[in-house]
């Protein structure tokens, strides 16, 4: 079944020209190489996100979820190469609606969900590791194929502010 894009935190893309591969073959090592990190409360599992409106075709997603925090994982061959992402997010909920209220938003959310250092800590280590996981295997794949290793530069994510102002 389809589901609702999570509220984004992060994202990461990178498109890895000359690499040939299969979503299924991509999935499967990076599930192996996350359960090599033994990250705790983590489930994975496969969703797919429509292309567009409801008659549009589905992709298919990989998702490591810990806790509140969600992470899609796609890989898919793009002409000669295979493009690979990973969006980092929260399910949206009840809670995401009433934080949009007026003048009362922000406070209940401050109230229902306080933010500590021990929650954005914890994130940013579920982040680090799917995202150590995720570059683990394209540098595998990159290497057996006898093509260039990411840069420094290009393993970076893009960082959203946890919650604005």
């Amino acid at each position: 079944m389809a589901k609702a894009a999570p509220i984004v935190h992060a994202h990461w893309y990178h498109m890895i020209e000359g690499l040939q591969a299969s979503p299924t073959e991509f999935y499967a090592a990076v599930e192996r190489a996350i359960a090599e990190r033994q990250v705790p409360d983590t489930k994975i599992s496969r969703v797919d996100y429509r292309e567009g409106s409801l008659v549009t075709a589905k992709r298919e997603y990989l998702r490591v979820k810990r806790r509140q925090h969600i992470f899609d994982i796609c890989g898919a061959p793009f002409g000669n190469g295979f493009f690979v992402s990973w969006w980092l997010g929260e399910p949206q909920g009840c809670l995401s609606l009433l934080a949009e209220l007026p003048f009362v938003g922000g406070f209940l959310e401050s109230v229902l969900k306080p933010l500590t250092y021990y929650m954005l800590d914890t994130a940013l280590m579920f982040q680090a590791s799917v995202h150590n996981a995720v570059q683990q295997v394209i540098g595998e794949m990159t290497e057996a194929k006898g093509l260039r290793a990411l840069t420094e530069a290009e393993r970076k994510p893009v960082m959203r502010e946890f919650f604005q102002d």
